[in-house]
């Protein structure tokens, strides 16, 4: 098998990306033939890829935005990278072995090298779906990634309790339809909002919240939220900011919490919008609070066990949507933000 080459298809970002990022911000170009075989002498590992994740956070990478780059933009005529599942082809590190299946940072690439092996992690609970190790169970050092997240975001930062009033933003995405469910098997009384229908059909449904709204079809957010809580919220758990964040302030209880975990509303701006109300924090006492989930990596290794058992129990549902081939990467990316996407975003490279 060493000696076996192939031809090794990959995603480029074509130029920084302006606004909201379009296909053809991306180009799927086939490589000269690559040699299934490890370097002499490397410690790089060769992988497979099998699923790759595509994320909001990866937005920022596609310009040049101090403001926004917590993490070294990707360049011009690069490949992208992000979290994925992938085989080990061939194991320069000893530390793995031929076939052994793996997650971590890989290149949007068929055939990833992977020159720090220590970014890869191997596959605990294979009696799970491997796509979940791209998104649900998986860790980013950068982004915690969307399991992982929810549970920082949700526990540590909001401090729940039994019966609270719980409203998720982007409810049905791969971050907020897990927080929903954690809202519920603590006890809490919890809302969705997402930007379809459909979407707020599977909240109510599938997914177990207490009610949902499609934010689309409201005109005023603030009367929308005092509607659906009229004894105010006690955990917002923000996944879009803007205007959802401003309408959220007066309607907040006092010493209530809130996780920002994402703004997805401002990623495509060129100048971020105004947040008012802000006054409501003193008056109520309110506490917002921003994290990084990978400050709280010491607490990893029990939520990927804990999180492998209520899947196993039956206590978790995880909405996925899958595209097929690596073709379809550029699509699925910049499905995260027209709302085309239903659950996590991922990507099938191969059925290994």
């Amino acid at each position: 098998m060493g000696e076996e080459v192939v031809r090794n298809k990959k995603v480029v970002l074509r130029h920084y990306v302006s606004g909201f990022p379009k296909e053809s911000d991306f180009e799927v170009v086939t490589t000269e033939t690559v040699r299934l075989m490890v370097p002499e002498g490397s410690g790089a590992v060769l992988v497979k890829s099998l699923y790759l994740s595509c994320d909001p956070f990866m937005r920022s990478r596609m310009s040049r935005r101090e403001d926004l780059n917590f993490y070294p933009e990707f360049t011009p005529g690069s490949v992208i990278s992000g979290i994925g599942v992938a085989r080990v082809v061939d194991p320069g590190n000893s530390d793995f072995s031929r076939g052994e299946l793996v997650w971590g940072a890989i290149g949007w690439e068929e055939y990833s090298l992977i020159e720090n092996p220590e970014s890869l992690v191997k596959i605990r609970h294979e009696d799970l779906p491997l796509s979940y190790y791209a998104g649900l169970i998986a860790f980013c050092f950068i982004t915690g990634m969307t399991g992982f997240s929810a549970s920082v975001g949700f526990y540590d930062i909001c401090s729940p309790k039994k019966e609270q009033y719980v409203f998720v933003s982007a409810a049905s995405g791969a971050v907020g339809q897990l927080v929903g469910q954690f809202a519920k098997l603590t006890g809490c009384y919890v809302v969705g909002s997402a930007g379809s229908d459909e979407k707020v059909g599977l909240l109510k449904g599938k997914l177990g919240f207490d009610d949902a709204f499609n934010y689309k079809k409201e005109s005023d957010l603030n009367a929308t939220l005092k509607r659906y809580f009229p004894e105010g919220i006690d955990i917002y758990f923000d996944n879009v900011g803007g205007r959802t964040l401003e309408a959220v302030l007066p309607n907040m209880r006092t010493s209530g919490r809130i996780s920002a975990c994402g703004m997805i509303s401002q990623y495509n701006l060129q100048e971020p919008e105004c947040i008012h109300n802000l006054f409501h924090l003193i008056t109520k006492c309110v506490r917002i609070e921003g994290f990084m989930a990978h400050r709280h990596l010491q607490k990893y290794p029990e939520f990927e066990d804990k999180m492998a058992g209520l899947i196993k129990e039956g206590k978790i549902v995880y909405m996925e949507d899958v595209a097929e081939g690596i073709d379809s990467a550029p699509a699925a990316f910049v499905n995260l933000f027209t709302g085309r996407n239903l659950g996590k975003q991922l990507v099938l490279v191969a059925r290994d």
